[in-house]
């Protein structure tokens, strides 16, 4: 470059100098010793602030890359090792951690960045998947060989991609969903703030991390697009995943407000947003409120997100992870036609993959809806496989919390084992505070149990949670129902009026109406939510009831309440 054009070059030098590398290495705490030319020594106190700050400089010079001429464009080399240094009476450093260092950067690729194995075992693997082995190198006036690690930089990957090559193999997206957390950024002044994002950031990764159907790239691995411009493509493309979550972090004073959106990577189109706002005064009590509100907010959005991604794709592309989103979509369309086609994907998955666990459970939930709704031909056979499944679904993983209130419904329902059923529900919600669906399942079992009064704060912690959930109908209509047991008629019929408005064919929510409205004696509105009942389920009868609710105070009010309006025995 110097050789076609001397002053032009430098100029560019002096520019990624000031503009990308100065700033970059402030931010990370290192420290400039010298420059060599075209080349600098920085000292930094900590491994991984160097490594990061390196790829975050190769990645600054890939973005500039695509809007400069070819002939502007600087590609730099950067080799990192630890080591004991000497510091001389003019303040340079010497010694075999720096010859290692300057060596290393001599054996890199224009754009990339090569580190010795002691830097790679700081990292504690942390970023080994941007690093591939070079086994060990015969360096330049080191006697030793050096195990040597090479990153190639996104410069390199970007040129290469633009000529059909990659020398560098990308990472492979994993099966199951994916998604990074970004650093938050921090809109504020003050440092403080920085720490708060920090710590937002790293217990929404942990939340994320209970959910054992989604893969969650680790922390370290996205440090170094803290305070970049790369787009939400490149990052997926650069982790491996196919969702990103990042957000905003601003205080004033003792208020602070926290902004979220999830993003598809490939089209960069937002899926969800979220806007929290709370008081510092108590940081850690706020923190665990975004963190359960945002991971349950997220949860159905990248259910709803893989089910649409499923139907585009032609059936025989699918994996089983894929068949099972395909049954689930069936499932929530909520119609007789709709849980038949799920029930009939589950069997093949099961057949064909009989150690995958979600299949099982989601197999037990239909079969728990299709009997609940009146549409089963065998009920007893049925329940039977229901029960089944959900016991597969158990020896097969006992660590998943939606494989646990899957199966826990089924196993209370139709099983009537109310106190399994609650033991595996009280375990999903150790595994994964911020599971909706499992505090909606909670409640239900422990309506039949007769605890309605430890059943309706959980119902009220599953809409708030997740208060535009596929299976809302479920919260409002087991609310009514606990509360109808409770004696609260009044608010029962309040809440079962809106879970009829929400899905009018599901016929749980008009036995809490059926009951409430007939013990405050309006026996005539009563009769009409009877019929609106039987139009949906001819078959209903109270025995039902009598089978499934153990004995008690509650109970009782809720089987008077559906005799005096006159359903059928």
């Amino acid at each position: 470059m110097m050789e076609r054009d001397e002053v032009g070059t430098l100029a560019a030098m002096q520019k990624v100098m000031t503009e990308v590398a100065e700033p970059a290495v402030k931010k990370h705490h290192g420290r400039f010793i010298k420059t060599t030319g075209d080349g600098a020594i920085i000292e930094f106190g900590s491994p991984v602030e160097a490594v990061i700050c390196a790829f975050e400089v190769q990645r600054q010079l890939a973005d500039r890359a695509s809007s400069e001429a070819v002939e502007r464009q600087i590609s730099l080399r950067i080799g990192i090792n630890l080591g004991d240094i000497i510091c001389g009476p003019d303040g340079d450093l010497y010694g075999d951690g720096v010859n290692v260092a300057v060596r290393l950067q001599e054996i890199a690729e224009p754009g990339s960045i090569c580190i010795s194995a002691k830097v790679y075992d700081e990292l504690h693997g942390r970023l080994n998947l941007r690093f591939e082995q070079r086994g060990e190198q015969v360096l330049k006036n080191i006697t030793r060989p050096i195990q040597v690690y090479a990153s190639r930089g996104t410069a390199v990957a970007a040129r290469a991609s633009s000529h059909g090559s990659r020398p560098f193999p990308l990472l492979t997206m994993p099966k199951k969903p994916s998604i990074a957390v970004l650093p938050f950024r921090n809109l504020s002044d003050d440092r403080e703030t920085d720490y708060l994002a920090d710590g937002i950031v790293e217990d929404i990764l942990t939340a994320l991390g209970r959910l054992r159907w989604l893969f969650v790239s680790a922390r370290d691995s996205t440090f170094i697009y803290k305070g970049g411009a790369a787009s939400p493509k490149r990052i997926g493309a650069d982790l491996g995943v196919r969702y990103l979550l990042d957000g905003s972090v601003r205080r004033s004073g003792h208020r602070m407000r926290m902004t979220g959106r999830l993003l598809e990577a490939e089209t960069e189109t937002q899926i969800w947003a979220g806007r929290y706002d709370g008081d510092v005064e108590d940081v850690f009590e706020l923190q665990d409120r975004i963190t359960d509100s945002v991971a349950a907010a997220i949860e159905p959005h990248l259910r709803r997100a893989e089910i649409e991604r499923v139907r585009r794709t032609p059936p025989e592309n699918l994996s089983s992870y894929d068949q099972f989103l395909r049954a689930l979509g069936k499932f929530y369309e909520g119609t007789r036609d709709g849980v038949e086609e799920a029930l009939r994907l589950l069997e093949e998955i099961t057949i064909n993959d009989p150690g995958y666990a979600q299949p099982h459970a989601l197999k037990a939930w239909c079969y728990v809806y299709y009997i609940a709704q009146g549409w089963s031909r065998n009920t007893a056979k049925d329940s039977q496989e229901g029960i089944a499944a959900a016991r597969l679904a158990i020896d097969r993983e006992r660590d998943d919390p939606t494989v646990l209130w899957m199966s826990a419904q089924a196993i209370g329902y139709l099983g009537h084992n109310l106190d399994m059923a609650m033991f595996l529900l009280d375990r999903a919600l150790v595994l994964n505070p911020s599971c909706a669906p499992a505090y909606t399942m909670s409640g239900w079992v422990r309506c039949w149990a007769g605890l309605q009064q430890e059943a309706i704060p959980h119902f009220h912690c599953a809409m708030r949670l997740s208060p535009f959930d596929r299976t809302m109908v479920a919260m409002l209509s087991g609310l009514a129902v606990a509360l109808c047991m409770e004696g609260q008629y009044d608010e029962s019929i309040k809440w079962a009026q809106r879970a009829i408005s929400e899905q009018d064919t599901w016929t749980a929510s008009y036995r809490p109406l059926i009951a409430s409205l007939a013990q405050l004696g309006r026996i005539d509105e009563a009769h009409r939510a009877v019929e609106q009942l039987l139009f949906h389920d001819p078959d209903y009868h109270i025995e039902k009831i009598r089978n499934l609710y153990r004995p008690s105070p509650g109970a009782d009010r809720y089987l008077e309440g559906l005799i005096k309006a006159g359903l059928p025995e």
